[in-house]
């Protein structure tokens, strides 16, 4: 899964690990040549009492241990850069593929756990394609180099060598091995503390509300200590594995020492050869410790990978069609929206949500969508810009099934204001712009008087460019409310959804609003779902729902006079007079 995401996502930066790959190599090479120059030092010019010479290959030292110090910084460099060019290709692939999600797939992933996939594990990969690259590779090379230069420095010796390397390697796979389980437990737990943490921030005010505040300090608590406890006994196990393989790094340096020095006593081996030799035998060591602590790494890093995949290869269950069609601009049929007996049901669910819905909106004209809680009003609405797909019939906008058009042609047309007005973090300004990005000022201003917002927002000291914390949290819940009706307005769609987004509004608020409304919608076709009749009494057609099925249609009147289920909530809301 790892090698696959790597190979996908680190393809523009081919030249550069060739690059790597060569730069590592020579530094690798440098490293190998000093302990031969040292031996060359020590026999040839220490012995012999050599000072021209001693200098000489001092100064050849001094030069290489330059260079290598270039390279190694370039080295660094470019892998950050790989790295970190890598993650955020990484990112960008998550975060649109995210945004192509549908209901079906934000159900499937939570939004903790999509935030600690796009975070926390493409971490784990831009750490992992960093270290590999600036430590992994030298250590590999300058390890396989030194093996070969120090069985050529001493031969007899190769013996302790081999069983230095064999342990070493068979710790290697032992760390790996228990380690793969806990790097998709790491990820998994952090997932977990992510979600809590999520809850508590978001619903601070109900917890404190409650008195449930030492409830979730547990519950907090529990989850810190599930991510604590599987972090302890990974770096347990890699401080063993380091332990060990100091020992062995000690015991062998003492089993070349004491070999060595009876080959140097019965004249078959220089103390130049045997002094290379062990400064072979540390580099061997202690490169295949760095390379140990990378390996390491793998576990989490592939769990990470293969987590990131999820996502990635996740085919979102709406999207543009093979041959989409795109309906002619300012028909007749623009605007029009047409159900020919739809029904919808959500995945898993015993029954279907809407049954056999069969309606038509008109331009120009206000249809009001009224009915009980769950009813299937809000569902029905998401039907027309598909944020859900209909299960049986025809949706049709514009006069194309909304199937066979591109998502993003049809929604450009569409002005949706959802039951939660969310504003994002900025400027007013630069929310009432999201869908029109080059509206004037005076635009918005307009749009603002008919969504009744052009007085708090006048009042407001920096007007339009006033601040939006994230969420619209420091605006009331009726200012937020008008701020998204004002954005869908800005807009100018032919085709304006407004999901229950009048509830948070006064009656007087409310009242204006939709004067105001009528009056800058003419040519529009406007839906409008609601749950007081008192929004929607003035609509040109109300549409009754009840368990899913169209129970009545009508404008206020006809409804009071053939249909229960509106005479039961007008009478509920208005009072029996109203409904009599």
């Amino acid at each position: 899964m790892m090698v696959s995401l790597l190979r996908t996502y680190m393809r523009p930066y081919a030249w550069l690990l060739v690059a790597v790959v060569v730069l590592q190599a020579i530094e690798a090479a440098g490293n190998l040549y000093l302990p031969n120059l040292n031996a060359d030092i020590i026999d040839d010019g220490v012995v012999q009492s050599d000072n021209d010479f001693i200098w000489k290959m001092g100064l050849r030292m001094l030069i290489v241990s330059i260079v290598l110090s270039v390279v190694a910084v370039i080295c660094t460099y470019v892998s950050s850069y790989v790295a970190a060019g890598t993650a955020d290709r990484i990112r960008t692939a998550i975060y649109r593929r995210v945004q192509s999600f549908s209901a079906a797939e934000m159900s499937r992933f939570e939004v903790s756990s999509l935030t600690t996939r796009s975070v926390n594990d493409v971490q784990q990969i831009q750490l992992f394609v960093q270290l590999a690259l600036s430590m992994l590779l030298i250590a590999l090379f300058t390890s396989g180099g030194a093996i070969v230069m120090a069985v050529r420095e001493a031969p007899r010796l190769s013996p302790v060598l081999i069983a230095t390397i064999a342990v070493l390697l068979v710790l290697t796979v032992i760390v790996v091995l228990r380690l793969l389980p806990m790097g998709r437990e790491v990820q998994e737990r952090t997932d977990r503390i992510n979600q809590v943490m999520r809850e508590q921030i978001s619903g601070v005010r109900v917890t404190r509300a409650f008195l449930r505040t030492p409830h979730e300090r547990e519950r907090f608590e529990v989850s810190n200590a599930e991510v604590t406890d599987v972090s302890i006994r990974s770096g347990r196990l890699f401080a063993v594995v380091l332990s060990v393989a100091t020992g062995v790094t000690n015991l062998a340096s003492v089993g070349v020492i004491w070999f060595g020095g009876k080959q140097i006593a019965d004249g078959s081996l220089e103390i130049g050869n045997l002094t290379a030799f062990i400064l072979y035998l540390l580099a061997i060591l202690i490169y295949t410790v760095i390379a140990v602590a990378v390996l390491a790494m793998v576990p989490r890093a592939a769990a990470s990978a293969d987590r990131i995949l999820q996502v990635l290869n996740t085919v979102p269950a709406i999207g543009d069609p093979p041959s989409p069609q795109l309906p002619q601009p300012d028909s007749a049929e623009t605007g029009l929206v047409e159900l020919r007996n739809v029904d919808f049901g959500y995945a898993g669910s015993e029954r279907p949500v809407l049954h056999d819905i069969d309606l038509t909106f008109h331009p120009g004209r206000t249809t009001a969508i009224i009915g009980g809680t769950g009813s299937g009003k809000s569902t029905l609405l998401r039907l027309i810009p598909r944020l859900l797909d209909a299960t049986g019939g025809s949706v049709r906008v514009n006069g194309l099934e909304v199937g066979a058009q591109p998502v993003a042609d049809l929604r450009a047309g569409i002005g949706l204001v959802p039951q939660t007005a969310f504003l994002f973090a900025g400027t007013i300004a630069g929310n009432l712009r999201l869908g029109r990005p080059e509206a004037g000022d005076d635009e918005l201003w307009q749009a603002l008087e008919i969504a009744q917002a052009h007085d708090f927002v006048s009042a407001l000291r920096d007007g339009l460019d006033s601040r939006v914390e994230r969420g619209g949290v420091n605006f009331s819940g009726g200012q937020r409310q008008r701020l998204a009706i004002a954005r869908a307005l800005v807009r100018r769609p032919r085709l304006y959804l407004f999901d229950d987004c009048f509830s948070a509004l006064d009656a007087a608020t409310d009242a204006r609003l939709r004067a105001a409304l009528r009056a800058g919608t003419t040519d529009a076709t406007v839906v409008i779902v609601a749950q007081r009749a008192s929004t929607i009494m003035q609509a040109d057609q109300i549409i009754v729902l009840d368990n899913g099925r169209v129970d009545g249609i009508g404008t206020h009147d006809e409804l009071l006079a053939s249909c229960l289920t509106y005479q039961e909530i007008v009478a509920s809301q208005l009072g029996a007079g109203a409904a009599a």
